[in-house]
């Protein structure tokens, strides 16, 4: 009951958003970090993303500059203006009826935890601890996008590195490759570093996979939205062009608005659609750096987008046995602000790993302590848990390509993919050996091994609604001695599906459907008892929420059994601490929009 009474509040905190501090009228076109400081500084210029219908962007954009306000960019593929303007102006463009949004150009940061995140000793042997020891796969042949800041060009990524800059509305030249700020290194060398500088000794997941490197982050690690917006953009228009199949986005910002209106959020969307794999981290907005309290609801954007593959992070404790792996109290949990979808989809190795770094880079040079001789350093955060996974999911589209007999067969597709990811994962346990809830572990840790098994026993060409193995496939994975099961269960939008669904070419499979999207399943899914909702919310046996309560705001409450929790929660907030059954309030806390991540 107990886990029960945690899930209903944290969901109950992410819908009870209240919109009167959005005012009223056109406002709710303005996201909520813009509002807030309309509210503080009502003429103070701010650095916008303006949306606009497509055929009107021109217009716009001529009287922006008419009245003086600054156009900083603009995107076509997305109808997107950045630019300075005045508070004054922000209502009377909200009012425009060809203005469909005004989204602050939020500071971008990385995800890696300052100091190396707490206890925990360096993992060296990081492909072991994925079971990847004896693998013959390298990700030869694909193509990753790290959208960072940058990746230095070192022995590591010899031959396999290309780069572009996007760095403060850079257009995305191709110059020589670079890091002054050392995370886009870092996460480049946990994903294809070939490990020549140190003998191998701290080679990346996928060692062959080819590094298309965009920056957007400067050398104190931080970046605009809107160069992000482009540089996936850019990884879209190129994608036959560069080969590139999977982005890996370890950074993020907090989430202002709803996921269908945030410009990235939507760009991570189109890039899905594109047949891109997205790989986001999950933010590292999962403590409270005062109390020490576990929060939820500290998923950042694009973390939140529905199509990605959004990554929490796992402690491995410095073994490569599975048994002993925890989720640090800094990786964010779910549910996402706004929306209430439930992420992260999976959680993976990221504490304490050794990788590339340059020497010049910032993080290099502020901190000695975390450097491992004079090319490699250590590091935390869902940021390398992201690359990580990114790095698997190269090895994956490598097996199958190589069964299937790509191109003449199709890949598999970003649905397909984390489907897979999912199903093959580990559940998680705490100390006393009770299953971790969904929204701190997603479906389970990362099982790379088992991944790719069965992704290369998959047939792509197979019809929606036959059966797709191409052999059979045992439901578990030999790691450190360890015979683990896999978790078998897919987190499909607000329900959690159980049994064999992935033997299967469902048509949630394919490119055409919005992961989480209301289909039509097959009578071999078995949908979960604990983790339900939608119009109608049902939690375990017993609780029921009606959708008469959804979209409720200020002040009210919600039944719970014969307790009430009240109270009103604003988008700022993250419920801290753990809640029980005979929990009658909840403590709440802002701190979170202050902390670096």
């Amino acid at each position: 009951m107990k886990r029960v009474a945690q899930l209903l509040a944290l969901v109950a905190a992410v819908l009870l958003v209240p919109t009167g501090s959005f005012g009223q009228g056109a406002s709710h076109k303005i996201d909520h970090a813009v509002a807030a400081k309309l509210q503080s500084s009502p003429t103070a210029p701010q650095r916008v993303i303006i949306t606009t219908l497509p055929a009107s962007r021109a217009a716009i954009k001529q009287s922006l500059n008419a009245r003086g306000n600054t156009v900083l960019g603009e995107n076509a593929r997305f109808s997107t203006l950045t630019t300075n303007v005045a508070g004054g102006d922000i209502s009377m463009y909200a009012g425009n009826a060809t203005v469909t949004g005004i989204h602050a150009d939020a500071k971008i940061l990385s995800h890696t935890v300052p100091g190396g995140g707490g206890s925990g000793s360096a993992v060296s042997a990081l492909r072991d601890t994925l079971g990847l020891s004896s693998t013959t796969f390298t990700g030869a042949g694909i193509g990753i996008a790290v959208i960072d800041s940058g990746v230095k060009s070192i022995n590591d990524f010899a031959g396999r590195l290309y780069f572009y800059d996007f760095l403060n509305g850079a257009p995305g030249n191709l110059i020589t490759a670079a890091d002054d700020y050392g995370h886009g290194t870092h996460v480049a060398g946990l994903l294809g570093g070939s490990g020549a500088t140190s003998n191998g000794q701290y080679k990346g997941v996928a060692p062959g996979a080819r590094v298309v490197a965009l920056r957007v982050l400067d050398a104190n690690g931080q970046g605009y939205t809107s160069d992000v917006i482009n540089a996936i953009n850019f990884a879209i228009t190129n994608k036959t062009a560069l080969g590139i199949d999977i982005i890996n986005l370890s950074l993020g910002h907090p989430i202002f608005e709803p996921a269908a209106s945030d410009p990235l959020v939507q760009a991570v969307e189109a890039a899905s659609r594109a047949g891109i794999i997205v790989v986001a981290a999950a933010g590292n907005v999962g403590v409270n750096s005062t109390t020490g309290e576990v929060g939820y609801a500290g998923v950042t954007s694009p973390g939140n987008a529905r199509s990605a593959i959004t990554v929490g992070a796992v402690n491995t404790n410095g073994t490569a046995r599975r048994s002993d792996d925890v989720v640090p109290n800094y990786s964010s949990r779910g549910p996402t602000w706004y929306d209430g979808f439930l992420k992260p989809d999976i959680v993976a190795p990221g504490h304490k790993l050794v990788s590339d770094v340059s020497r010049n880079a910032t993080l290099y040079k502020n901190n000695s302590t975390l450097r491992v001789g004079t090319d490699y350093m250590t590091l935390s955060g869902t940021s390398m848990s992201t690359g990580v996974v990114s790095g698997t999911v190269a090895l994956m589209l490598q097996a199958n390509r190589a069964a299937t007999g790509y191109p003449l067969r199709p890949s598999l597709t970003p649905n397909a993919v984390k489907a897979i990811l999912q199903f093959t994962a580990i559940r998680m346990h705490d100390a006393s050996g009770a299953e971790l809830d969904s929204l701190t572990q997603g479906a389970g840790a990362l099982n790379a091994a088992g991944a790719i098994e069965l992704a290369k026993s998959i047939d792509t060409s197979a019809a929606p609604g036959a059966p797709w193995l191409m052999s059979g496939v045992t439901p578990s994975t030999t790691i450190a001695g360890e015979n683990i099961l896999w978790g078998e269960n897919i987190l499909w939008g607000e329900n959690i599906l159980w049994g064999e669904s992935i033997y299967t070419h469902q048509i949630a499979w394919g490119m055409n459907v919005l992961w989480g999207e209301n289909i039509m399943w097959g009578e071999n899914i078995l949908w979960g008892e604990n983790v339900l909702w939608g119009e109608n919310i049902l939690w375990g046996e017993n609780i029921v929420w009606g959708e008469d309560l959804i979209g409720i705001t200020d002040g009210l409450n919600i039944l719970w059994g014969e307790n009430i929790l009240w109270g009103e929660l604003r988008a700022s907030n993250i419920v801290w601490g753990e809640l029980t059954a005979n929990n009658s309030v909840w403590v709440t806390s802002t701190a979170w929009l202050t902390t670096v991540f």
